[in-house]
This record gives structure tokens, sequence and C-alpha cells, in this order.
């Protein structure tokens, strides 16, 4: 039975998802896994192709950089393409090539020919995510987006889970190398799919390219990606690097803006800015992005560095996190056709605040039951965040607009992650510092309360002065975890009270019953 999988081709009452409509999701879904998949493998991996290539710590930061920077310019570059070539083309370039680049990867032999395979697989893989979810939205009638976008999501919560565990896996037992020759079955899995079941949008051949406007958005992401992955490792604006950088990016934004306000055919839509939801939707999730990602890159260290714990060990504490990510999607999708959106994504900011500021009290001597409790927990509200924002965010942006609205949704989502890491990185270091020295300050010898807790300190000489600097040192640490994660949940509340200002679209018809056919 043929099927029509194009945006103008909506199925009428009862809603009827044939199985190709389901294979096809499952392609598109398996794109967006060997992405997704990629970033985690490859950050476990990195020490091994370090010691392989015999890299300073520097060089081989490279190996991410050069692939959040492609992918950060490439991503805007969504909507434009698909006018141009249409969806089915761009997508299988994307996989095919985002595939082939993984191989190129994994049989690199030096630093130079790996930098260069990963530029070339961020410009290719950063289509995948906007496109797939444009798609799925496409291939389903409105009032199915919520299941279908809670299922691709589910899809995707995959990758994180398994990813670390997965990579260091290969990497141990095999070699760095297969954490990007594991990329292969996906692609090829997912372009079978596509090429099978996806049908080609219209096409544009006659569409104009702002070049100027592509050129500076382009320099404005490229060069506040710089900043962001190379300002830990530079001292920030005590280096020179770093100024340029942040002027160059602060200067090529500001004239993009006013070009795309004035330009007759600017490289992103004015229309899309125009819609509420929309740019509210951009602002919560970039704030959102940043305060979850941000402070969930810095729980490894924490457990590891300040608590002892090995690898292993972290990643049974932290997978709760990711289980109750993968329930709560399931539930918000169920919810979310006769609940008020906002509501769940309030309830969902409520829980994580409460669950940061529970962390904010965390010591040194909290449970691993606790950990994986407020982990649970805080992955039970980011299912109610981000499956209703997407919705809400696209609820009342015209069809035309998707393609372009999904990749600075991406693109947002990136700078969210790439910014609450670098700032909570500098946050943590410079803060233990600080609180080093004001600890440091009370250690004298007329301490009286140190005398009774360590009397030994004064006779047993350099040993125990040495182990001394080092609880110190992990309870500086820790307070500035705990600043951390109390400023985090300030964000968090902050998010929430522009959550109400989003319009929720009156709704349709009821939901008809999906009846799958063969």
């Amino acid at each position: 039975m043929s099927q029509d999988l194009s945006p103008e081709s909506t199925p009428a009452a009862p809603v009827k998802v044939t199985a190709k409509t389901l294979l096809l999701t499952v392609a598109l879904m398996l794109a967006a896994i060997m992405q997704a998949l990629d970033a985690t493998i490859a950050n476990v991996a990195l020490p091994h192709m370090q010691g392989s290539m015999s890299a300073a710590q520097d060089q081989i930061m490279w190996v991410l950089t050069s692939y959040m920077v492609m992918a950060g310019i490439c991503t805007p570059l969504t909507g434009y393409i698909v006018r141009r070539y249409g969806r089915k083309r761009l997508f299988l370039f994307s996989v095919v090539s985002f595939t082939i680049t993984s191989m190129f990867c994994g049989a690199a032999q030096s630093l130079g020919q790996i930098v260069v395979f990963r530029i070339l697989q961020g410009a290719s893989g950063a289509f995948v995510v906007p496109l797939s979810q444009t798609i799925i939205m496409d291939i389903y009638p409105k009032e199915k987006h919520a299941p279908a976008i809670a299922a691709w999501s589910m899809g995707t919560l995959i990758a994180p889970i398994m990813g670390p565990t997965l990579g260091g896996y290969l990497t141990e037992i095999l070699s760095w190398r297969w954490a990007f020759y594991i990329n292969l079955p996906f692609g090829i899995l997912s372009t079978i799919g596509v090429v099978m079941f996806l049908s080609e949008s219209k096409r544009d051949p006659n569409a104009k390219f702002d070049l100027f406007g592509f050129a500076l958005l382009g320099t404005a992401i490229g060069a506040l990606q710089m900043m962001l992955d190379r300002g830990t490792t530079l001292d920030w604006f005590s280096s020179g690097e770093i100024i340029i950088e942040g002027l160059l990016a602060v200067l090529a934004f500001y004239i993009f803006v006013a070009h795309m306000f004035t330009a007759t055919q600017p490289f992103l839509s004015r229309t899309a800015f125009k819609n509420v939801n929309y740019v509210i939707g951009l602002s919560t999730g970039f704030v959102v992005i940043l305060v979850i990602f941000g402070t969930a890159s810095m729980i490894p260290s924490m457990l590891q560095n300040l608590m002892g714990y090995p690898v292993l060990t972290t990643g049974m504490l932290l997978m709760p996190r990711g289980v109750g990510n993968f329930l709560s999607v399931a539930l918000a999708g169920h919810l979310v056709r006769s609940v008020d959106a906002r509501l769940l994504i309030l309830f969902g900011l409520a829980m994580m605040a409460t669950m940061l500021w529970q962390m904010s009290e965390f010591t040194l001597e909290v449970s691993d039951q606790e950990i994986m409790v407020n982990g649970l927990l805080q992955g039970l509200g980011m299912g109610f965040i981000f499956l209703p924002l997407t919705i809400v965010t696209f609820a009342t942006l015209a069809p035309q607009f998707r393609t372009e609205g999904t990749s600075m949704y991406s693109l947002m989502r990136n700078l969210g992650v790439s910014i609450g890491v670098s700032v909570d990185s500098t946050f943590l270091a410079r803060n233990t510092q600080v609180n080093h020295s004001e600890l440091m300050a009370h250690i004298t010898p007329f301490n009286r309360v140190l005398q009774a807790l360590l009397p030994t300190v004064a006779t047993k000489g350099a040993q125990s002065a040495v182990a001394l600097e080092g609880e110190i040192t992990r309870q500086a640490g820790m307070i500035a975890y705990n600043d951390l994660f109390r400023l985090a949940t300030y964000l968090a509340i902050g998010a929430a009270l522009i959550v109400p200002f989003m319009r929720v679209p009156k709704k349709g018809v009821p939901d008809e019953p999906v009846i799958v056919e063969a």
C-alpha cells in the first residue's frame, strides 16, 4: 500500500498511521541516535586518542572543537538547502556523508587527519537532528505531533544513556577507532529506510541565498564556539585570542541582526521571529539546556575527583537520570494532549529547581541512594520540560518555517550546552580557589577546633600537612559545586517566569484512534 509522506498529504480522520510511516520514524530515529551517540562516545575515547597520537591536551581538544564549530556554522543552512534541493536529498547526503566521514575518523593516522575528518563530520551531521524533527512533524498530522515527537525523543535519549558505557567498552576491548566505526550500522539502516519511505518535498530551484547574512551568522557562531571551547584553557579574557574572538562574535552578530531586519530577502525569516511562542520557546530552551547540561557535565567530575568513585560506579550512579528522562518523555507525550503544556513545563522546572537546590546541600558524605534518587527525579523533570516545550514552540509556527525553525532550535540547544559547560567549568575553578584561600585562613596553630579534630597535625609533620591540604581542597571544591547548583536553581526559576507568556492554541477536533496498517 503506497503512501505519500509529503506534508501536503495530511490523512483524514480517523488518522491512519501505516507501517511505512512507522518504519520511516525508526529510520529518522536511528540517524539522530547515530549523531548523538558519536558525540558522547568521542568524549569517552578522547584520552585514548591522545595517547595513540602522542598529542598534548590542548592539541587533542581540537578533535571536539573542530566538530562543534563546524556543526554550529552549518546548522542554520538547513532551511535554505531544503528549499533549494529538497529534504530527502539533504537528509540522505547528511546521513551518508556522516557515516563515511566517521569511517575516515576511525582510520585516521594523525591528529591533522582526524581534525579534518571531524570538520567534515560536523558539517554533514549538523542537519540530522533539525531535519529529522521537521520530517516527524511533516509526516504526522498536528494532533499526533505529541506522541510522534515523544517516540522520536525517547529513541534519541537512548544514545546519551548508553554512549559512555558503550564507548568505554569499545575503547577498552577493541580501540578508540571503534567509537567511530560503530556509526556504520546506524548509517546503513537509516539510509535504507529514508530511500524506501521518505518522499521528496517541494523544491524551489530559484531560491535566493543571502550569502552576506550567512557569512555574518557563521562568523558569529564560529567565533563564539572557538571562544567557549578555548576560553578555559587560555584563561579567558587575559588572552588576546579570546578577546578577538569575543569582539568578532558580538560585532558579527550585531551586523547580522541589523541586516536581517533590513534586507529584502534575509538569510533567516523575520516572520518566524515575530511568533511569540517560537521566540519564548527558543529563549526558554536555551536557558534550560544551559542549566541542565551545564550542571550535568560537571557531576561526573564531582563524583570521581571529590568523592573518589571509579568510572564504572559513576556511570551506574548517573544512569537513573537517563532512565527518569526516558520514562517522563513517554508520560508527557500522553499528558500534553489533555493538560495545558505550560503547566507541564512549569511542573518540570519546579522539579528541576527543587532537585538542584537539594544538590546545593550535598556534602562529601552524601549517600549513593540520595545521588541516584536525585538524578532520577531530575530526569523525570527534564521530560516534562523538553517535550511540551517543543510542542508549544512549534504549535503556532507555519509549516513553511518548520525546517528553519528546528535548525535554530537545535543551534540554540548546542550553544546552550557549550556556554553552560564553559561557564560552569570556569565558575568551579575560580570558586574552588577562592574557597580554598578562605578555608586556609583558618588553619593556624591557634585554631582550637582544628587541634581537637586533628591533634597529630602539629606532631607528624609533612605527611599530615599534605593530608590536610588535600582535605581542604576537597571541601573547597564541594562548596564550589554547592554554589554552582544554587546558581542553577535561580536560573531555572528565572526560566519559569517567562513560560506563562507562551500561548497554547485552541484544541481542534479530539484525537482519533490511531490505526496501524500493514
